[in-house]
């Protein structure tokens, strides 16, 4: 049950029904192409309930908007939350995002040039806010994670690609495409022969990303002699060069070295556009690998006035999408 003050009228307590006594809540939705994850908000940010619904894409990709008003719908029966008392909704899109609430082409929810903006608050009938979901994990671990209590942040999180957002002054900054920050589509490399999934080349994706690290390792392979636990493995994936590093694998701390380097250039960059208090990212224990070998490369091209910019990792997980959607609704309203 939800942690707040109960009234007990007759027996309904006892059947889990809880009065909501003149607070104001907010719901985050992170909308993902395999699940929309919710949360249930106070307005000081404490997550009440949180639960995930199946991503159902039909037709023009609405339906999965009808879910989510049926889950706030159901939300407020279950806890006797009044009409008035949801504030709006804040929700996480895998794509870019204008400042007006438009998505450019989200393939992971079958959208072309949809105005998600208009179309949620039509269906929940609530205000909405709507941002890149990296861009609401960043602004979550700065507000409630890794970045609390700091205004200025870049947020950078290595994966399948790598995730970015900068928050600037405690606010997000979007840019006119909604396509602000993209820290992994830089360029660091010109002479790149490879092409980048963006078309370009010399991308930070194609050195940091889990793709971009395992290609980096049977590149180095070919191109080097010596024994190594890499040589072995069939289909060679970043967890492998990570663990092969951890054993003291010779080849595999090399190519990290590589990426660290690149890394770190490529954050050095963004630190002199943004200036940020706070470095946040990486989640998982390759992550915290990445985070920390990128530090030697940072402080080899840093401009100075940056040097004691803070690494902090990521400690919200899967919440921070939601965490983000929830404070950017309530800026929205400030």
């Amino acid at each position: 049950f939800i942690q707040t003050r109960v009234k007990c009228v007759g027996n309904r307590a006892r059947r889990g029904v809880i009065k909501m006594e003149n607070k104001k809540y907010v719901i985050g939705a992170d909308i993902g192409g395999t699940t929309v994850k919710l949360g249930l908000f106070e307005e000081d940010g404490t997550l009440l309930e949180k639960w995930e619904i199946p991503t159902v894409i039909e037709g023009d990709g609405t339906a999965v908007l009808r879910d989510i008003a049926a889950e706030i719908q159901k939300c407020r029966e279950k806890h006797n939350i009044p009409a008035d008392g949801i504030l709006g909704v804040g929700a996480g899109i895998p794509g870019p995002v204008t400042a007006d609430g438009v998505v450019h082409r989200c393939v992971n929810l079958g959208w072309g040039v949809f105005d998600v903006r208009t179309a949620l608050e039509e269906t929940v009938g609530l205000p909405v806010v709507v941002v890149n979901d990296a861009n609401a994990a960043a602004m979550g671990e700065a507000w409630k994670g890794g970045g609390r209590g700091s205004e200025n942040v870049v947020f950078i999180t290595p994966g399948t690609g790598v995730g970015r957002a900068v928050i600037s002054d405690g606010r997000m900054v979007a840019g006119a495409n909604g396509a602000a920050g993209e820290f992994g589509h830089m360029t660091i490399n010109p002479a790149e022969t490879e092409t980048c999934a963006c078309g370009r080349r010399g991308c930070v994706q194609q050195y940091v990303s889990a793709s971009g690290i395992a290609r980096l390792a049977r590149k180095y392979l070919a191109e080097h002699e010596g024994e190594s636990a890499l040589r072995s493995v069939k289909k060679l994936t970043t967890k492998d060069v990570f663990d092969a590093a951890k054993n003291g694998d010779g080849a595999a701390n090399a190519i990290l070295e590589n990426v660290y380097d690149a890394f770190g250039y490529a954050i050095s960059a963004v630190c002199t556009v943004a200036d940020p208090e706070v470095i946040g990212g990486g989640v998982s224990k390759a992550g915290e690998m990445l985070v920390e070998g990128a530090k030697k490369g940072f402080l080899k091209y840093v401009f100075y006035p940056s040097t004691d910019v803070r690494f902090n990792l990521a400690v919200l997980g899967n919440d921070a999408g939601i965490y983000g959607c929830c404070k950017l609704l309530l800026d929205s309203l400030a």
